[in-house]
């Protein structure tokens, strides 16, 4: 079995002034057909500016980086050092023009690849009284 995957970047997000965009590159902008039927997307980024093998190696920390917090294991947080760097986000749209989606806000960096966009999809993905 092969352990190893690649993955392309389908656009990056843009920030100018309070404005957040994701921008599709021009090669996938066919694939944003009918996600104006939508109020909110999942980004999936790539956390570019963590990608280094002593970070990948990490498998606890302190949750949002505070010391006070107990260690924890990194699939039980949101924390973007872990052993593949994939963020996930779920945004609202606010417009979409051609191959950009304005959304209302991203906790990504300027700059970050967009690995992939899914629907929301609120009897998918939203599940009643969660613990």
């Amino acid at each position: 079995m092969d352990n190893h995957y690649q993955i392309f970047p389908v656009g990056t997000i843009k920030k100018q002034d309070r404005s957040v965009f994701v921008e599709i590159y021009k090669e996938y902008e066919d694939a944003l057909y009918g996600l104006d039927q939508c109020t909110h997307i999942i980004v999936f980024t790539w956390f570019h500016e963590n990608d280094a093998p002593e970070k990948r190696k990490v498998l606890k920390v302190h949750p949002r980086g505070n010391k006070a917090n107990p260690l924890t294991g990194v699939f039980a947080t949101r924390s973007p050092v872990r052993p593949n760097l994939i963020g996930l986000f779920l945004c609202k749209i606010i417009s979409i023009e051609k191959n950009v989606i304005q959304i209302e806000h991203i906790e990504a960096f300027a700059g970050s690849p967009v690995i992939d966009i899914k629907p929301y999809i609120p009897r998918i993905d939203s599940i009643p009284n969660p613990e």
